[in-house]
């Protein structure tokens, strides 16, 4: 989510770039350099057929109002397990003490196991222990406990991270730090698209049917996984680092982008369109060869390999040594970028905006910060202010969605609002990446942050004033756009403006805002949703036993939660101005280095 994404997968990627001996991939060109090739491009098209179909947190809107009713409990019970998930996510750090011990495939196939076994338990709650939800030939002989479905979404979430830290292990060892973020990227993206990839096969399956998603959700990860394994253990086989990037990468990494954004567009055309069984087959079959396509890149990578050694010179951060930060700083650099910075300085000093603008900031960029140091830092703090009050408030609302839906009587649209949202995330996952696709925009990235959490409070305000089906569609392609690129670009950022050897423990502090911010703005909207609700009693005819519920009809049950949660994005978004005002220098600093850097390699 990157759509939300979870904890610890952070952690994995600090270890995974640490050990491991380097590899010269491109240097030689015989045939030991023609198969470097073909294995790094085979492992990142491995790592996105993962992401694609790994992401199963993002389709739970599509079963929750089912599961509600099948457990029987309220609108804040219901908000609870979508907290577990997240929270989950928090118990992440544990896949990177996994790494430690274990090989990565090992730590692939347990990702797997960890899902198969939490949804398969949820699958049983809805399809087989009764409840209105459960499906025909459904027993009531053993109920499952609320706290048991509770610690199975705790283990779900985490289960996600895991497989997130596999993904961007492998990326890390098989790219050069200046093809890295590319890769990691294009990988993340992928995740963005998991709900409308599930969503098609839930259609050519059983489309009136909430409980296949759950079915899904467990079956599909570790069918992934094991078609993904041959290329995890050639990786393994070949534990190291690239150290150099061959200049015909970045036209490669451009047509996995153009077709990246192909496979967005048929799923927002086909992903939500009303057909019949035979249909849904024929679409979903195209989408899996959208899918599989990009294994045409390790293939034609061996064939056509050709001896391009060297880093491509339009990189203006390359560092080619694996083991230095993305950014590097040194006491002299230091000296340099606070000589530099004391004139605007000085001349902010006369007024107070200019000293609360000023005060503490960062003073380069890739400046190592211990988690002691990073609690005290401003700016920090504004960051995760931007991110607490920005991409969280969207990943709840995608949590939300199928209540929203049922509410404004668009029960029907669900499945096309699940494909909006998943593919308007995959696109602004995908355009988190132009910085470094387009090594010539000048903006700092902290810009980029603030610019994409413009159109969050837009939409929430939009649906405040306005909850029709348009309105409704419209602001979830915003929300998801939003959210997707913060999910995507907040790795980048935390690593530039804290440090990319102290990613992982930093990172992972940055993003318990994601239990937090879902157990508070989950909190807020089903205190709404059950103060505005009536209590039903619903009685299954099958079994015969009567459930209660709270349902709630109507714009009443989300309008004042869609202002509330309008008015926090905005204050996301003022905190993620603040902190672009705050880090501009230091932006623009490094940009002035990388140039003159640059322009010293070319006239020697």
């Amino acid at each position: 989510m990157m759509g939300g994404r979870g904890g610890g997968e952070e952690e994995g990627v600090a270890d995974g770039g640490r050990h491991g001996r380097r590899t010269n991939v491109g240097g030689g060109g015989g045939e030991d350099s023609r198969d470097e090739g073909w294995r790094r491009w085979s492992v990142l098209v491995a790592t996105v057929w993962i992401q694609a179909l790994t992401g199963t947190n993002f389709d739970f809107s599509a079963y929750s109002s089912a599961l509600k009713s099948s457990l029987g409990v309220s609108q804040e019970a219901l908000n609870c397990l979508a907290t577990a998930s997240d929270l989950g996510k928090a118990l992440g750090w544990s896949s990177g003490l996994a790494l430690l011990h274990m090989p990565l495939h090992a730590v692939l196939m347990v990702s797997a196991a960890m899902g198969l076994a939490a949804y398969a338990v949820q699958y049983y709650c809805l399809a087989f222990a009764g409840g209105p939800a459960a499906g025909a030939g459904a027993s009531s002989s053993v109920a499952v406990p609320y706290p048991l479905v509770f610690l199975v979404c705790l283990i779900a979430g985490c289960s996600i991270c895991w497989f997130n830290t596999v993904c961007f292990v492998l990326c890390i060892r098989s790219f050069s730090a200046s093809n890295r973020s590319l890769a990691l990227s294009l990988s993340i993206s992928f995740n963005g698209l998991s709900a409308a990839f599930y969503t098609l096969f839930a259609n050519a399956l059983s489309p009136f049917s909430p409980a296949v998603y759950l079915l899904l959700n467990a079956i599909l990860p570790l069918g992934v996984s094991v078609l993904a394994l041959p290329a995890i253990l050639l990786c393994h086989q070949n534990d190291g680092h690239v150290q150099s990037a061959p200049r015909h990468d970045g036209r490669v990494f451009l047509g996995l982008y153009i077709l990246a954004f192909i496979t967005g567009i048929y799923l927002v055309v086909f992903g939500s369109f009303t057909a019949t069984s035979s249909t849904a087959w024929v679409i979903l079959t195209g989408a899996m060869v959208l899918l599989a396509l990009p294994f045409i890149i390790p293939a034609c990578s061996s064939c056509s390999y050709v001896d391009t050694d060297g880093p491509d010179p339009a990189s203006p951060l390359n560092h080619d040594d694996p083991h230095k930060p993305l950014l590097i700083s040194n006491n002299h650099q230091m000296e340099s970028n606070a000589m530099m910075q004391n004139p605007k300085e000085n001349q902010m000093q006369g007024n107070c905006c200019g000293t609360v603008m000023g005060k503490g900031r960062l003073a380069t960029l890739g400046e190592e910060h211990s988690a002691k140091k990073l609690i005290r830092c401003v700016d920090f703090w504004l960051y995760y202010t931007a991110y607490f009050c920005g991409a969280t408030v969207g990943l709840v609302y995608s949590n939300n969605l199928g209540q929203i839906a049922q509410s404004l009587n668009q029960q029907s649209q669900l499945t096309m609002l699940l494909a909006v949202y998943s593919s308007c995330s995959f696109f602004g996952r995908l355009l988190s990446a132009l910085p470094d696709l387009h090594r010539k925009m000048s903006l700092a990235r902290t810009g980029w942050l603030a610019a994409a959490l413009v159109p969050m409070p837009m939409a929430f305000f939009l649906m405040w004033k306005q909850q029709d089906g348009s309105t409704l569609v419209a602001g979830t392609a915003l929300i998801g756009l939003s959210s997707g690129f913060i999910f995507a670009a907040a790795v980048s950022v935390t690593s530039e403006l804290f440090g990319p050897n102290s990613v992982g423990v930093n990172h992972n502090i940055l993003i318990t805002n994601i239990p937090l911010g879902s157990l508070l703005y989950g909190q807020i909207a089903a205190m709404v949703y059950d103060a505005n609700g009536q209590k039903m009693t619903v009685v299954d005819n099958r079994t015969g036993i009567v459930d209660t519920m709270t349902v709630c009809m109507g714009v009443k049950c989300y309008s004042t939660t869609f202002f509330v949660w309008a008015c926090i994005t905005f204050l996301g978004l003022a905190s993620s101005i603040v902190l672009f005002i705050r880090t501009k220098s230091a932006y623009d600093t490094a940009a002035s280095r990388s140039s003159c850097k640059h322009l010293h390699q070319v006239s020697s």
